[in-house]
Formats: C-alpha cells, sequence, structure tokens
C-alpha cells in the first residue's frame, strides 16, 4: 500500500511539473478601433480681427489606408486653413491605426457681429464622414477714423495767427472705445490744442466732434506746412495728415513795401544830392 502512494505521489508530481512548465504564448487580438474626429476646446472666444485656433486630433481606425478630405461649412466671408506639422493641407492619407494632429484655423469676416457661431469641420473619405463642431465666440474688433466733417483735409493760415479747424472721431468697430486721447506732431515753434482732448466712451457707430486749435509762430516763412492729427488708445488708432498754407499777413506785406519805397527814396535823394559833385 505505501508503494502504491509512492508512485502516485511521483506521476501527480511529474504531472504538475509538465503542466507548469509549459511555454504559454498570449494571442493579441487584432481587432480594429472606431474612427474619430475630435477637438480639445470646441469654443473659443476672440476678437473679430484675430484668428480662432483649434487643435483637432484625427483617428483611422478602418483597418486600412485611408484618404481624408478636410472642410468646413462657415459663414460667408469666413475663412478655413488646416494645417499639420505647420503646412497648409487640403487633406491628407494615414495608414491605419494611425492617429495625426490637425489644427484648424478660422478667421471670421471683417463686419462680422458679435455673437457665437457654430462652423461644422467634417473629415471625408469615399466610405465614410467624421464630423465634429467647433463654436467661435467672437467679442468683436476695436476701430477708429479721424477725419473731418466734410473731408477736407488742407486750409490757410496768417503767420502769427491761430486757426481751428473741425475734426471727427468715429468709432468704426464693434466695441466701444474708452479713453481715446488726442494728440498732433506739428512743425517746429507751432502750438496745437484740442478741445475735448480726451473722449471718455465712444460707442460703435458713433462720432465725436473735436476742435483742434493750430497757432502758427510770428515770422513763419509763407509756404505749405504739414501737421499729423492723432486719435488712439490702447487698441486702436488712427490719423489725419493736414496741410495747411501759411500766408505773409496784410499788414506786413504793406511794411514790407514801404520800406523797399523808402529805401528807393533815400537812394534817389542821396543820388539827386552827390551825384553832381
Amino acid at each position: 500500500m505505501s508503494v502504491l502512494l509512492h508512485h502516485l505521489k511521483v506521476s501527480l508530481f511529474c504531472f504538475s511539473f509538465f503542466v507548469f512548465t509549459m511555454p504559454v504564448h498570449a494571442q493579441k487580438g487584432a481587432g480594429k478601433g472606431k474612427s474619430a474626429f475630435t477637438v480639445r476646446l470646441m469654443n473659443l472666444e476672440s476678437a473679430a480681427k484675430e484668428p480662432f485656433r483649434y487643435n483637432a486630433s484625427l483617428y483611422n481606425g478602418s483597418g486600412h489606408t485611408q484618404v481624408y478630405e478636410l472642410g468646413a461649412s462657415a459663414p460667408e466671408g469666413w475663412s478655413v486653413l488646416f494645417r499639420t506639422e505647420g503646412s497648409q493641407i487640403a487633406g491628407l492619407r494615414m495608414d491605419s491605426g494611425r492617429t495625426q494632429d490637425i489644427a484648424i484655423e478660422i478667421t471670421a469676416a471683417p463686419l462680422v457681429k458679435p455673437g457665437k457661431y457654430t462652423i461644422p469641420v467634417a473629415a471625408i473619405t469615399p466610405g465614410d464622414t467624421l464630423r465634429l463642431n467647433v463654436e467661435a465666440v467672437v467679442k468683436g474688433n476695436y476701430g477708429v477714423e479721424l477725419t473731418t466733417p466734410s473731408g477736407r483735409l488742407s486750409d490757410d493760415i496768417t503767420e502769427g495767427r491761430s486757426k481751428q479747424i473741425q475734426l471727427t472721431v468715429k468709432n468704426s468697430g464693434t466695441l466701444p472705445l474708452e479713453a481715446l486721447e488726442l494728440s498732433a506732431q506739428a512743425p517746429v515753434s507751432w502750438t496745437a490744442t484740442f478741445e475735448p482732448a480726451k473722449i471718455d466712451r465712444l460707442e460703435p457707430g458713433r462720432e465725436q466732434q473735436v476742435t483742434a486749435t493750430l497757432q502758427v509762430p510770428d515770422k513763419t516763412i509763407a509756404g505749405d506746412y504739414v501737421t499729423n492729427f492723432t486719435a488712439r488708445n490702447n487698441n486702436v488708432n488712427s490719423n489725419a495728415t493736414f496741410r495747411m498754407t501759411v500766408k505773409t499777413s496784410l499788414l506786413a506785406g504793406w511794411i514790407g513795401i514801404l520800406v523797399i519805397l523808402a529805401s528807393l527814396g533815400i537812394v534817389y535823394y542821396l543820388v539827386r544830392k552827390y551825384g553832381r559833385r
């Protein structure tokens, strides 16, 4: 009996050793995943003149190589660009199982109104269409124009006098303008003042009249002189180049004529008096 138990133990040990020492091979599943077109941040906010930049990711899980055509349905006047590794593309070829990062750059129309806009984007193959939506929240844009009520940017002035010039400051953007300051770059020794010199707030589409006063020094040589007017704040600026023609005063002209006549009279007198000697 003891011999039988001994043989049974030996048999079990050998069987256990055979089972636990056999090589084990794990099978790797070859199943394919689902293709996907995703974006990290779908909602971005920016001013109208600034582009909206989205970071998207395209995954080819079809099991075979695919050629994707990229497109978007943007509002009229908008532009949409696709880039990979810094290069602009309209489509790309992708092997199975590959993921490609795609930068989407959207620029709003110049005169777009503030608001939220949804832009559908798609990656299209002959057998499938992958879609995603991005949102662009337009804050509006800053704009300012500086001119005169009539559009005329020239005038005459007499040396030694001052001249008032009416300027028009217009908010040509879609956002309010705050703390607009007026300044001038005038010829040497000229002075320029403004009333008002600062506009606290100007709503979109509204205008503000400003009176600029130019003071021309005495004895300024007659001719054309240029003054550059500027309206600016931290976001925008606009310039207006104004040409001023300086004329000599009538009194100065008469004085000049009298000086010339007096000089001629003195010469004539001297010639008559000393010419015979």
